[in-house]
């Protein structure tokens, strides 16, 4: 009997990770500010500061470490459309790792295949491991140091780090993973239903 999905290529298996400032009253609406993508080794294959399209209101620094400065196009920051053309192509037939994909792919403005989304902060045996409850999102931070023993945005949130981290996580169960999807088990609980749209 054939498997229902075929076993990804490690050259299909990337991990993205986007850091957000705040726009809108407060700050509280989330703007990409910085994406970050990598392979399945963890070598970055992309990572930019990204323009403002709208006014930012709180930079996030004590969280983020973004300044006014890392979005300006004076120091290299892209433009939004840009970067959304460039991370799409990235993306595009591949699996994509990453820790509540439901939130990178908003602020991108990129839908994805569920079916190719392997989403750390939703497989079952990591809440399992970590006793968390079946809509429980755990932060990336706990699951690096309580699954690998390794600190993750130990000061700061870093892209390119978290990008990393992300596909480290995958790879410690990639094989028991790919192998419960390729029968047709998916091992994941499902992102937020308000994000329906960021999955095809």
């Amino acid at each position: 009997m054939s498997a229902k999905f075929p076993m990804p290529t490690t050259e299909q298996i990337i991990g993205i990770s986007c850091t957000c400032v705040g726009c809108g009253p407060g700050g509280g609406t989330s703007m990409v500010a910085r994406v970050a993508i990598v392979n399945y080794q963890g070598q970055a294959v992309y990572d930019t500061y990204v323009q403002p399209t709208t006014q930012v209101s709180d930079y996030r620094t004590g969280t983020t470490g973004i300044e006014p400065g890392h979005l300006d196009p004076a120091n290299g920051a892209k433009a939004f459309l840009e970067v959304q053309k460039q991370a799409a192509h990235f993306i595009k037939g591949k699996v994509v790792v990453g820790h509540s994909l439901w939130l990178d792919l908003s602020v991108l403005g990129i839908p994805h295949p569920a079916v190719n989304t392997r989403d750390v902060a939703l497989y079952q045996p990591f809440k399992n491991a970590l006793r968390g409850s079946a809509n429980q999102v755990i932060g990336l931070q706990t699951l690096m140091w309580h699954l690998m023993r390794r600190r993750v945005q130990d000061g700061k949130i870093d892209a390119l780090e978290n990008a990393r981290a992300v596909v480290d996580l995958y790879r410690s169960h990639g094989t028991e993973w790919e192998g419960a999807v390729s029968k047709g088990q998916w091992p994941c609980s499902l992102p937020p239903s308000q994000f329906s749209r960021c999955f095809t």
